[in-house]
């Protein structure tokens, strides 16, 4: 089935967010990793996984839309030296995220794909609660300082 070349566009463009996600949080797991804060490791690998789930996905669509994957397209990465800031990082591109499909499922809609809107509905949701943990985590940091915190990280 032929797909909507414009709405092609905007899933390449998810799959652009989604890749770069995925380094991004590779990158903040292992640094934790080498930081001794095991449980954020965890937390973070687990997301790069999602992400990767995500991006399989949206591949599978393209194609199914006899479209080409673009996968050598990255965004910037934001890469945190610090707990605190590897959140905010996370955040701000769980944000964009959340903005790019929600604006892909408004085109989808127009352009009356509505098979590829509640495909990408089930994404944003999975982007609703990763914004969600993050924002859990810093809300910890909030309350217990960012001290604190780390200790709560460690591998017991």
């Amino acid at each position: 089935m032929k797909g909507n070349d414009k709405l092609l566009g905007a899933l390449n463009g998810l799959l652009a967010d989604e890749l770069t996600a995925i380094n991004q949080y590779m990158v903040h797991s292992e640094m934790c990793d080498n930081w001794g804060y095991e449980k954020l490791h965890k937390h973070f690998e687990k997301r790069a996984i999602d992400e990767m789930k995500h991006a399989e996905k949206l591949i599978g669509r393209i194609l199914f839309l006899e479209g080409i994957p673009t996968v050598s397209t990255l965004n910037k990465i934001h890469i945190g030296d610090v707990v605190p800031k590897q959140l905010a990082n996370d955040h701000d591109a769980e944000e964009s995220a959340i903005k790019a499909y929600n604006e892909a499922i408004f085109l989808s809609g127009e352009v009356k794909d509505h098979a590829t809107r509640d495909f990408l509905q089930q994404i944003l949701n999975e982007e609703d609660s990763h914004i969600d943990a993050i924002e859990g985590l810093q809300d910890q940091i909030n309350q217990m300082t960012v001290q604190v915190f780390l200790t709560t990280q460690v591998k017991e």
